[in-house]
Parts: C-alpha cells; structure tokens; sequence
C-alpha cells in the first residue's frame, strides 16, 4: 500500500497575523469566574495563576519569537493514505544524527502534550559517543494535534493512528525502527507493536506503562505471582492507592473528553482563557514539582490555540479508543512479543504495580527514577535519553535489534541477550 513517499515538504509556523490580533482581542475580553477565598487548587487551578498568565499572553508573550525557535527545529509534512479514513497531511520533526549507523527512533506524545516534548532530549539523542547509541529522530504530531491534519470522519482509532505511525517510518526509509511514547504514545506503541511488530518495529520504550491485573485465563503464572505476591508489596499498595486516588479526584477531564468531546470542543475552540485552565491544571498536576515559567505555559497552550485542527480535535482521541466511553482504555492489543522497556517516574499519573507490565509485552528492560512525572521527556529529557541509550547500547537488551543500527560508527555486533535492566 501507498506510502506517499513524495510528498514531502518542509515547514515553517507561519501564524496570521490576524489569528494573533484575535487572540489578543478576545483574552482583552475575557470574563472570569468568582473564587472561594482560601480555595487553592482543591477546586481546580487559582483564579490568579489564570490572570497572571491571561496578562502576559496579552502584553508580555512574545509568539513570532517563539515562533522563530520552533522553526530552528527540522520539520516536514507528508501526505500519509490510511485505509479507509483517504489522505492526511502529517506534521513532523526528523533530526538525523551524523553517525551513520544510528537507530531510527520514533517519538509519540500524548494528551495534553505535543511534539514538542521530544525538543530537549533532541541534542541528547543524536549525538554520538563510544559510551552510548545515537538515533535519527522522528517525532510527529498526532493526527488532530498541532500542526498534523485532523481525520475528517469518525471512526479513527488505535490501528488508524498505527498505520499513520508506521508509513511515516516506511515513507522516510526506515523499514525498521523503534518507538518510543508515553500517555498516547504508550497505547499508539502498543497498537503499532501488534500490527507491526518484528517486521518493522522491532523494539519500544514507555515510560508510562499503563496495565492491568493479569488475568489468569492469559496469564495464569503472572496471576498466581501477582496474587501471592501483591499483598505483601508496600510499594505496589501505595502505587494502587494513588492510582485509585487519581481516578476518583482527577479524571473527570476523561470522561467528558470520551463521551462528549464536541460539547468541550466549543468552550475550547471560542475560549483561550477556558484551553488555557483546562491544560494547565494537566501541566502543573501531573508534572513532578517541575518549575514552570509563564513562558513554557503559553509556549505550550499556543501550539494547540494555533494548531492546524484547532484544540477541539486533540479531544477525539479519547472517544474514538473508547467508542464513546463505553469501552474503558483496558482494552488494549493483547500481548506482543516485541522487546520492551518500561520506565517509573515518581510523578506519573497512573501506577500500577510493576509485575503486572509483563503483561503488555517482553519487557527487557526496566528503570525507576527518583524525579520526574508525566512529562517526562521535558521535565527530566537526560533521564529518558539515558534510559534509551541503556536499552539500546552495547551490552543493553535492545543492543542490534534493528539490521545493521547499532547506533554507532563502526562493525555491527552480535545482539546481547534479552536480559532485565534495572537501572536506578
């Protein structure tokens, strides 16, 4: 099937003029709610932090400058056929690295994030060294997010996404590659790993591994180990309590975002200042006391302000996968036998204990770090880009996983084990 391998083109941000006047237009009108006194953040973020940030993306935010900077980034776009759903037009950074033999690596966001995220960890990745790996870089925009066209018909769900990750490898001559994501990119890595595993994809890193409780009819050794073993696990019942925590007090943006993203989609689409509170709560709630400057903020809500698509799109993710919250997000590929690597961060969202990622996939690899949350990549890019480099260099468990990529100038290797790694 097509890839569309020739329609590349590059691309610049090249905002309208008169899109940042109405920006500034409709912030100068803006009309905000009441605040209990003392309320804090226990009912949503403060009244301030959103007055603040409402004056400086109107007197002090500076977006031709940012801008500039995002265009210092290589990007592209491609025309990409996905069965069914015609042609998309897909946003994407490639940041190749000098070093010959480097490892094509796909980087995946999620919600509220963009590829963006991936920019940071950029000079970590492809520069080359006798001590660690380097990779070509390909982080794209997710079809409905950022610069990436949105599907125009329902009915686009995690094989869709999938095919669209998988021929943007192809398009760009990677006939084998690994992955990695988080959030989004977790699920999307999961899908691709079972449409497309060991032919193309041959290995992938989360560092949010999303799971749950093996069930003994698939996996009948991990259940009885999970059984025996969870009652005593400290660190796994304080990981299932904040989890069970999470789900009660902070998901309520999921299950408007699964059941009725059209309705959100208004407020979002008409209201910087309403985009504005509901990503930013996401930003500081789910980050590890990562310190946020006001600037990163608005660097942050503009790319979905002036996303192709508009910020509503990015919503449908949830319903699509979901069909329309009556499936939950457990429903996912079953297992895959394609390398894995998993990563702890102690400010992620969702902690599930650490036995039961076996059953997303064959983990080979798995590191826990002491800072860093859901952002990973942007809070903490050196501890991302050193777990890739372990996983993927000489004596790692992903060592030569892809036909001649080792990710170092010189004679490829024989491939080590697929052993554990537990990095601290």
């Amino acid at each position: 099937m097509s890839t569309s391998t020739n329609s590349e083109k590059t691309f610049k941000v090249t905002t309208p003029d008169a899109d940042i006047e109405h920006l500034h237009q409709v912030l100068e009108l803006a009309r905000f709610p009441d605040e209990l006194d003392g309320a804090g953040w226990d009912y949503g973020v403060p009244l301030a932090d959103v007055k603040r940030l409402v004056a400086h993306w109107k007197s002090g935010f500076d977006w031709r400058k940012v801008e500039a900077e995002i265009n210092e980034l290589p990007m592209f776009t491609r025309d990409i056929e996905v069965a069914g759903f015609g042609t998309l037009n897909i946003h994407y950074v490639h940041q190749t690295s000098e070093i010959k033999n480097a490892i094509p690596l796909l980087f995946v966001h999620g919600w509220p994030g963009h590829f963006l995220e991936v920019r940071k960890m950029l000079p970590l990745l492809v520069a080359g060294g006798e001590d660690h790996p380097s990779f070509h870089v390909v982080a794209p925009s997710l079809p409905g997010f950022g610069f990436s066209e949105a599907p125009h018909k329902p009915g686009f769900k995690g094989p869709q996404y999938a095919e669209v990750l998988n021929k943007l490898m192809l398009s760009l001559g990677y006939d084998e590659y690994v992955y990695q994501g988080g959030d989004w990119g977790h699920l999307l890595g999961r899908f691709t790993a079972a449409h497309y595993g060991h032919k193309h994809l041959k290995a992938w890193h989360t560092n949010m591994p999303l799971t749950s409780p093996p069930k003994f009819t698939e996996f009948p050794l991990l259940y009885t180990r999970s059984l025996l073993t969870l009652p005593f696990d400290k660190a796994a019942q304080r990981d299932l309590a904040k989890t069970a925590q999470f789900m009660v007090t902070a998901r309520g943006y999921y299950m408007q975002q699964a059941t009725r993203p059209q309705t959100l989609g208004y407020g979002l689409a008409d209201s910087p200042v309403g985009l504005l509170a509901w990503i930013y709560e996401k930003l500081v709630g789910w980050s590890d006391k990562y310190p946020w400057t006001d600037d990163e903020v608005l660097e942050w809500i503009s790319i979905y302000w002036f996303s192709r698509a508009g910020p509503a799109a990015s919503t449908r993710i949830y319903y699509e996968t979901t069909n329309g919250g009556a499936a939950h997000l457990a429903k996912r590929p079953s297992w895959a036998s394609v390398p894995l690597g998993v990563a702890y961060f102690p400010g992620e969202l969702v902690h599930h204990p650490k036995l039961w990622a076996q059953s997303i996939g064959k983990v080979v690899f798995e590191s826990e770090h002491d800072s860093g949350g859901h952002f990973a990549a942007f809070e903490v890019p050196e501890k991302l880009a050193g777990d890739l480099r372990k996983m993927y260099g000489k004596g790692g468990s992903a060592y030569g996983v892809v036909s001649g990529k080792t990710g170092y100038d010189g004679v490829q290797e024989e491939p080590q084990n697929q052993s554990k790694c537990v990095v601290q």
